[in-house]
């Protein structure tokens, strides 16, 4: 549970599937997703139940993807990170040569109504837990992506350590917006 009990930050299961369409499809809903995702709403809407339970199964397992939420009492999910895992010499998702072992934090959202409270810095803090705690691959670092308009998101991600790398690549679909490459190093 985070700070104030109210919530059970954990790793997803496999069968949760329902759960992870109804919580990535608000996530596309919100005001924010055009600088914050790079999946278009419709199309995810229109995946069909396989797509979704492949989707909890690959979140649940750890390798290459372990996804994390934050669960209310009621059983309602409120917020979601997840974590891709980048072998050096691999091709990330922008086509660049992965250069060390390294995680990658995507889809990071926690519903309006409980932004602020604390609950992005706990889906987080058990993201890199559960990074830095990985037997293989050892990871030297963790990376995120963030749109050059998301000004919130990039001032949340300096408050919880990450620093700008310098690398800017141009945003999928979009080569007139950026995306700016933020990290933080194994502790």
């Amino acid at each position: 549970m985070n700070e104030d009990s109210q919530y059970v930050i954990r790793g997803i299961r496999a069968d949760e599937w329902e759960k992870v369409k109804e919580l990535r499809l608000a996530a596309l809903a919100d005001p924010v997703a055009p600088v914050a995702f790079l999946e278009n709403p419709v199309e995810a809407a229109a995946q069909p139940d396989e797509f979704w339970q492949g989707r909890a199964e690959g979140g649940a397992k750890g390798n290459p993807v372990r996804q994390f939420v934050a669960e209310a009492a009621d059983g309602r999910w409120v917020g979601s990170v997840t974590v891709l895992l980048e072998s050096a010499g691999a091709r990330g998702i922008f086509d660049e040569v992965i250069p060390v072992e390294q995680g990658h934090l995507v889809g990071v959202f926690v519903r309006p109504e409980q932004r602020g409270t604390g609950l992005t810095e706990a889906l987080f803090q058990a993201a890199l837990d559960w990074a830095w705690g990985l037997e293989e691959p050892v990871l030297e670092r963790v990376r995120l992506f963030v749109h050059e308009e998301n000004a919130r998101a990039q001032a949340f991600y300096r408050r919880f350590g990450f620093a700008a790398s310098g690398t800017v690549v141009p945003m999928p679909g979009d080569s007139g917006a950026k995306e700016f490459e933020y990290l933080i190093s194994r502790p």
